[in-house]
C-alpha cells in the first residue's frame, strides 16, 4: 500500500497539478493539507473522475484537511483535535482504511514569535501529544502524517543557524517532536534514510528549489506494529518543479498490507 502526505497549498487553484501527479503516480491513499476551501467548494467530482474517493474537512481561505483513496471510501472517526471545544480550525482528519487508522495533520505554522500563533501552535500540540498516546496505546495500526510544521533536526534543513527564531525550528517545537518519538512512533523517512539529505518543501523565494535550499517538515509517523512493514518511501521531487505547483512536494511510505 503506497500512502503519500501533500500539502496541496489551495487546493482547488492547484487542482491540476495535483490530477497530474495523481495520475502518473497512482497512490493508494493521499493525505492533503492546506486545502484553502470551505468545505462545499472542494472538487469532489475532479477528484473522483481521477479514480479516488474523498473525505474532507474545509475551511474557508485557510487550513483544511482531506484523505483520498483508491479502493473504497475511508470511514471518518474524528474531524477535530480533542483537548479545545473553542478551537474552529480545520487541521485534523482522523479516518480508518481497512484495519489502518490515517491521522491527516496539518500543525499550525506559529510564526511570527513570540505571539498567539506561536502560542496556538504550542497548545496544538499539546493536544496531538494527548491524542498520539491514547492512538498508540490502543494497539491497533496507526500513522499519523502530515504537514507538521517541524523541523525536527538540524540535519532537515538548508543553513539551520537562519531558523533559530523559526517557530518551525524553537527548542519548544523540536521537543514536542521528541515527545512523539518517545511515545514509540518512529519517523518513517529518517528510519529509511538516517543520514540522507531530505526535503518535502522549498520556499517561492530565493531560487529554493533550484538551489535545493529546503526543509524536511511533512512526516509519517508509524506506530510500533507496522515498522515491520515498511518497505521503502521518498518524496516527488520533480512535483516542485511543476508550474503553478505547491512550495510542498509529495511525500510517500509503501507498507505491506
Amino acid at each position: 500500500m503506497k500512502i503519500a502526505t501533500y500539502n496541496v497549498n489551495g487546493v482547488n487553484g492547484r487542482l491540476p497539478v495535483l490530477l497530474q501527479w495523481l495520475t502518473a503516480e497512482q497512490p493508494d491513499v493521499v493525505c492533503l493539507q492546506e486545502l484553502k476551501a470551505p468545505q462545499d467548494k472542494f472538487p469532489e467530482h475532479e477528484i473522483m473522475k481521477a479514480g479516488y474517493h474523498a473525505v474532507w474537512v474545509g475551511q474557508k481561505s485557510w487550513n483544511g484537511v482531506a484523505v483520498l483513496t483508491k479502493s473504497k471510501k475511508a470511514t471518518v472517526i474524528r474531524t477535530n483535535l480533542p483537548g479545545d471545544e473553542t478551537d474552529e480550525q480545520s487541521r485534523y482528519l482522523e479516518v480508518k482504511v481497512d484495519d489502518l487508522t490515517i491521522v491527516c495533520i496539518y500543525v499550525p505554522n506559529g510564526n511570527p514569535t513570540p505571539g498567539d500563533k506561536f502560542d496556538y501552535k504550542l497548545n496544538w500540540l499539546q493536544r496531538l501529544d494527548a491524542q498520539a498516546e491514547l492512538l498508540i496505546s490502543s494497539g491497533k495500526p496507526v500513522i499519523i502524517t502530515g504537514d507538521f510544521n517541524i523541523i525536527p533536526t538540524e540535519e532537515d534543513v538548508y543553513k539551520p543557524e537562519k531558523y533559530k527564531k523559526d517557530a518551525l525550528f524553537l527548542p519548544e517545537v523540536r521537543t514536542a517532536f521528541e515527545n512523539l518519538i518517545d511515545q514509540g512512533w518512529t519517523d518513517a523517512l529518517r528510519h529509511l534514510y538516517p543520514r540522507e539529505t531530505i526535503y518535502t518543501f522549498y520556499d517561492y523565494f530565493r531560487n529554493a528549489y533550484e538551489r535545493d535550499a529546503g526543509m524536511r517538515i511533512d512526516h509519517f509517523l508509524l506506530s510500533p506494529d507496522l515498522l515491520p512493514t515498511l518497505e521503502r518511501g521518498g518524496v516527488d521531487k520533480k512535483v516542485r518543479g511543476w508550474e503553478k505547483t505547491s512550495d510542498h512536494v509529495p511525500t510517500w511510505i509503501e507498507v505491506r498490507e
